[in-house]
C-alpha cells in the first residue's frame, strides 16, 4: 500500500466534495498503519445497457483506489433501479420492470470491466438483501428519516415549488442506497455531485447501525459533446465505452475546446502540470491537444495501436478530405429504381443516412448531402439521382454508405 503522502493528491484529484475531509485523513492513516484496505463503494443502477464516459468518472476513481491497494465494492442496484434515482431530476424517472432491469444488468459487468479490475472487485446486487425485506423492515427503514429532511433535497424542493409531482416511492431511493452502505460496511462511497444527499443518508444509517460512518466523495458531472449539458444517451451527446475505437476518437474530436481541461482531468491519468501545458493555447495548438485527448481515451479501452490507427484515419479523412477506409455497404433493391434513378430522400432512408424523408429534406436543404467520387452536392430535395452499384452517398461528415444493388 502506498504511503499517505502519495495517496492523498491522487484521491483528491478531480473530486468536487469530500465530506468530511478530516475523517478521510484519519481513515487513510489507519489503513496505512494497519495495512487494512478501505472498503470503497460505488453503486450503479442497470437502467440502460450503454455505459458512457460520464459513468466512468466515478468508476475511474474506484479503479484508482484499487491501484492504491484498497477494496473496491461495486453495487449493482437491481432493486434501486426499480425505484429510480430522483437525484438531479426535475420529474419522476420512468420506472422499469424487473425483467428490463435483469436484462440490462447482464451486460453491465462486461462494460464496467473495461474500467475497473473486476477480478479484484467485490460485486454484489442489492436485491440480495432487499428481496428478503418484509413490510416491517420497510417501516423500520422509513422511520430513519423525516419528511422535512427528505424535502430539503434540492431536486424535491424545485419540483414542489414548480408543482411537479413527487411520488412517495422516490423517497425510498436514498434510504435504499444508504442501507447498501450498511450491508457492505462501506468506508467511502463515490457518487456524482448531485448524489451527496443520498451519500449522507448512508452515513446516518451507518451510525444508527453502530458502524463507523462512510466518507462521502462526489465527482463532477461530465459535460457531453454539446459542451453545455451533462453527458447522456437520451441527449445524443455521449461517447460509449463499448463503441468502436474510431467512433470514440471521432466523437471526442467534436467537443468544444472549452471542455478539454475537464475531460483530461476526469478521463485520463495525465499529471496536472501536463494537462495545463496541453490545454494552454500558448503552448499547444488546441487541435493537437484534442488529438492527444482522443488518443488517450481510445488507448484506455483499446490500446495504443488502436489509438494511433484511429488518429491516422481521422487525419486522413479531415486533413486530406478523404472518405473513410471502411465504408458500410447497404443493400438497395434494383426494383425500387425507375429508369435507374431514385428520389434522393428515399435513397437516404434506405441507406440508413436519414430516419425519414423529412430528415433527408432538411439535410439536403442544409447542404449536407453529396454523392459520387466528386462529392456532387445535391441541393434539390425533389431530385431523382442515378443510382449505380458502388455509389457512395454522404450525409454530413459522419454518415456515409456505399450502395449495393440487389
Amino acid at each position: 500500500m502506498k504511503p499517505l503522502a502519495d495517496q492523498l493528491p491522487l484521491i483528491r484529484r478531480g473530486c468536487e466534495q469530500v465530506v468530511p475531509e478530516d475523517e478521510l485523513l484519519k481513515k487513510l492513516e489507519r489503513s496505512v498503519a494497519t495495512g487494512k484496505p478501505l472498503r470503497v463503494k460505488y453503486g450503479i443502477d442497470p437502467t440502460g445497457i450503454d455505459v458512457h464516459l460520464g459513468h466512468t468518472v466515478p468508476l475511474r476513481k474506484l479503479r484508482l483506489f484499487q491501484e492504491l491497494g484498497h477494496q473496491a465494492v461495486l453495487i449493482i442496484g437491481n432493486y434501486t433501479a426499480l425505484v429510480g434515482d430522483p437525484s438531479g431530476r426535475d420529474q419522476t424517472r420512468a420506472r422499469l420492470t424487473q425483467e428490463q432491469v435483469e436484462a440490462n444488468a447482464k451486460d453491465y459487468l462486461k462494460q464496467v470491466s473495461k474500467v475497473i479490475d473486476i477480478s479484484k472487485t467485490e460485486v454484489t446486487y442489492n436485491g440480495d438483501w432487499f428481496k428478503r425485506f418484509q413490510f416491517l423492515d420497510v417501516l423500520a427503514l422509513t422511520s430513519k428519516i423525516t419528511m422535512q429532511r427528505m424535502l430539503e433535497r434540492d431536486d424535491f424542493t424545485k419540483r414542489r415549488e414548480a408543482g411537479t409531482p413527487i411520488y412517495l416511492h422516490e423517497c425510498l431511493y436514498p434510504l435504499m442506497q444508504g442501507h447498501d452502505s450498511v450491508e457492505i460496511k462501506a468506508d467511502i462511497e463515490l457518487g456524482g455531485s448531485e448524489q451527496l444527499f443520498s451519500l449522507m443518508v448512508g452515513r446516518h444509517l451507518q451510525v444508527d447501525a453502530g458502524q463507523e460512518p462512510q466518507i462521502c466523495m462526489t465527482l463532477p458531472i461530465l459535460v457531453g459533446l454539446d459542451g453545455t449539458r451533462r453527458m447522456g444517451k437520451s441527449l445524443g451527446n455521449y461517447v460509449g465505452v463499448g463503441e468502436p475505437a474510431q467512433v470514440q476518437f471521432d466523437k471526442t474530436m467534436s467537443i468544444p475546446d472549452t471542455l478539454m481541461t475537464q475531460w483530461f482531468e476526469l478521463l485520463t491519468d495525465r499529471p496536472a502540470d501536463e494537462i495545463a501545458r496541453l490545454t494552454s493555447s500558448a503552448v499547444t495548438h488546441p487541435m493537437e491537444a484534442k488529438k492527444t485527448l482522443a488518443a488517450d481515451i481510445v488507448a484506455f479501452y483499446y490500446g495504443r495501436d488502436a489509438a494511433a490507427s484511429a488518429r491516422g484515419e481521422w487525419e486522413r479523412q479531415k486533413s486530406l478530405k478523404q472518405d473513410p477506409t471502411d465504408i458500410a455497404e447497404k443493400e438497395v433493391p434494383s426494383s425500387e429504381l425507375v429508369d435507374g434513378k431514385m428520389w434522393i430522400c428515399k435513397l437516404l432512408v434506405l441507406l440508413g443516412l436519414a430516419e425519414s424523408n423529412s430528415e433527408g429534406r432538411r439535410a439536403i436543404q442544409g447542404g449536407a448531402v453529396n454523392i459520387g467520387p466528386n462529392k456532387e452536392v445535391i441541393s434539390d430535395s425533389q431530385a431523382n439521382v442515378v443510382v449505380t452499384d458502388g455509389l457512395i452517398v454522404r450525409n454530413g461528415k459522419r454518415k456515409i454508405a456505399r450502395v449495393k444493388l440487389i
